[in-house]
């Protein structure tokens, strides 16, 4: 769920509690203003915040809010930049936050006022939010997330926005999450004002915004289907899962969506509220298995950005991605976008949670602030949209990844992925649960393994901060690895740079027909701490390799196409070669720490269990015309290198 809306219920609702309701406002009030920015005039005369309906091609009413800059002046017309949301584009202030902020004379929080656009303000944009059809003040129906008809919309209403009399007729679309889809998914509008797209932590795929690897996510999946839906009904209590005691709180702090200008009694709202009657996402997702599965009317292929790329590639657009390698697939989506498409795009991955507000380096010692800090983050945002969207021929922009290496703490700036210089380590599954550089010899080697469905990441891993862009944090691994089938090597002998695809093969054999595969490289310290550092996944009957020459993209590491026709079953207690690839990562091991690959058949956390019914043992071989391994990706470094 986007965060704002979250944010401002919590860090609002919770000090309440604690606090008292106008000792903790004192709290987060802090500069002189005693008005709403709905209620300010800019130097140009103008309302600095208005909200209005846009009526689109089928008479459905699009619900915009336009934040201008404070200081626009007469005649000045400006850059617009325009997120599309389906998690209300402003809510409500309640009366009584109305009262404590004009009591103290106050400006709004940022909790409140939306920090993103605040700052985009301040650097002369002209900011459009704007509610997606059939949800928050918007009329309509969604048929599906992200429908073609929402992309449509977004086109019109960009058209729109370049007619208005502060507007210098050049559109950009940005937005975190969601609204990151909804960016890129812009550019494929065919809107000629639209001339640069920011999606930001968004799903190039969206089959791996609900799987993983043929794997299903199935909790998060249930929750932000039920927390959208409260959405789509106004209902902020709902939203939250709030009751009692909360959710007066709630109501008297954010009592709903916010209603456009000349619905003041919020009447025209609650008439298009109800009729809201939208797919339900959770029922709708749980009948995919397969990319080729249909969701509702519609197939994924019609509603990712992946799927859309020849649209996409046709608008040549430039493009800014930002992403975070714990972030669920991390920087799997940026990168798979970046090889395959044409648009120049700048592309930035660092050690981010969903939305950028933590660093989640396992190695830092804090992760706050977040790296790049936050105003670091929005300055580079609107260093982007100035040099695209200030003029009518716009500064070119060169297509480069800047990434960052965690445990390292440096940053890297690369034209190619994966990066030059780098070289492939392999290490062989060997005996005594070792990770070997040799060759194995041994004739029937293998180890046994019964997989423990209590296994998990916990609560804090990189699949969580999806709902809500919470922390990750991931617990010493020590003893959850005593559950799972492990390998590690010798102590490293220098420092060793970990950046790209780690690929791993498996020489395999199940007692049952299906399963799961969660692996998991990790960092052995000298004292025991086991540290996460990535992980892949794979659903066992999705194993079968094509050609990535008949994909709709091609992807990082091994290619399979994750259709119905594709699945293949295991045979029980036959041998198969299972290759998949671990998400792409970046990072430094210290001399002296140990490499490990982790096998787990089931992440209690977050996924759903493969085979619903009976447990499976496997049968892992390390042979020499059997041989498991790992390959990775690395760069050795050397002691006292500049």
């Amino acid at each position: 769920m986007r965060r704002g809306m979250r944010r401002l219920v919590r860090s609002i609702g919770l000090g309440v509690l604690g606090l008292g309701l106008a000792a903790s406002l004192a709290v987060v009030i802090v500069t002189a203003r005693t008005k709403l920015p709905s209620e300010e005039m800019t130097t140009a005369g103008f309302r600095r915040s208005t909200s209005q309906y846009v009526k689109m091609r089928d008479g459905v009413e699009i619900a915009v809010t336009i934040d201008l800059p404070s200081n626009l002046k007469s005649g000045e017309r400006l850059p617009v930049l325009m997120r599309t949301t389906r998690y209300w584009r402003s809510s409500q202030i309640g009366w009584t936050l109305r009262m404590l902020i004009a009591l103290h004379r106050a400006s709004v929080p940022d909790e409140i006022e939306d920090q993103q656009a605040a700052y985009f303000n301040k650097r002369r944009f002209v900011v459009l939010a704007v509610d997606a059809r059939g949800s928050g003040a918007s009329g309509g129906n969604r048929v599906i997330e992200w429908s073609p008809d929402e992309v449509a919309d977004m086109g019109e209403v960009a058209a729109w926005a370049a007619q208005q009399p502060w507007s210098n007729g050049r559109v950009g679309t940005f937005g975190i999450s969601y609204d990151g889809n909804t960016a890129e998914l812009a550019a494929a509008a065919g809107q000629p004002v639209i001339r640069a797209v920011m999606p930001l932590y968004d799903n190039f795929d969206v089959l791996w915004a609900i799987h993983s690897g043929g794997v299903a996510l199935s909790r998060q999946i249930q929750g932000w289907s039920e927390a959208v839906a409260a959405m789509d009904r106004n209902d902020v209590c709902g939203a939250q899962k709030d009751k009692g005691w909360d959710c007066w709180i709630d109501r008297l702090l954010a009592p709903g969506v916010r209603p456009v200008d000349d619905d003041p009694g919020g009447r025209r709202l609650a008439d298009l509220v109800s009729q809201h009657h939208n797919v339900n996402v959770a029922q709708a997702v749980t009948q995919i298995e397969f990319r080729d599965d249909p969701a509702g009317a519609f197939r994924l292929s019609e509603i990712s950005p992946s799927g859309l790329r020849a649209k996409i590639e046709a608008s040549k657009l430039p493009m800014m991605v930002s992403c975070g390698w714990l972030d669920g697939g991390g920087g799997e989506d940026a990168l798979a976008r970046y090889k395959n498409f044409s648009n120049p795009q700048i592309v930035v991955i660092g050690p981010l949670s969903h939305g950028g507000g933590f660093n989640v380096d396992p190695f830092a010692a804090s992760h706050s602030p977040p790296i790049p800090s936050t105003e670091e983050q929005l300055k580079m945002e609107a260093d982007f949209f100035d040099r695209v969207l200030r003029n009518d021929t716009p500064k070119a922009i060169e297509s480069s990844i800047q990434y960052y290496t965690m445990g390292e703490g440096q940053w890297h700036t690369t034209k190619t992925w994966p990066p030059e210089g780098l070289a492939t380590e392999r290490l062989y599954f060997a005996e005594q649960n070792t990770l070997s550089p040799a060759t194995p010899s041994g004739v029937d080697a293998s180890d046994s393994y019964t997989v423990d469905f209590t296994a998990s990441t916990g609560g804090q891993n990189r699949w969580a901060t999806g709902f809500g862009g919470g922390d990750v944090v991931y617990p010493d691994r020590a003893n959850e690895d005593k559950k799972l089938l492990a390998y590690t090597s010798v102590p490293l002998d220098s420092d060793l740079e970990i950046t790209g695809s780690p690929v791993l093969t498996l020489q395999m054999s199940s007692t049952t027909s299906d399963g799961a595969i969660h692996a998991y490289l990790e960092d052995v310290a000298p004292e025991g701490r086991v540290t996460y550092l990535d992980e892949g996944i794979l659903r066992v009957i999705d194993r079968k390799e094509v050609d990535p020459k008949n994909l709709p993209y091609e992807p990082l590491g091994p290619a399979r196409s994750f259709l119905r026709t594709d699945a293949e079953s295991l045979t029980p207690g036959e041998p198969a070669k299972i290759r998949f690839s671990l998400y792409a990562t970046s990072v430094l091991l210290r001399k002296g720490h140990r490499i490990r690959v982790a096998l787990a058949g089931a992440d209690a956390s977050d996924f759903r269990r493969y085979p619903t019914e009976g447990t499976p043992t496997w049968t892992m071989y390390r042979e020499p015309r059997q041989a498991s391994f790992v390959d990775l990706p690395v760069r050795q470094i050397r002691e006292n290198a500049p």
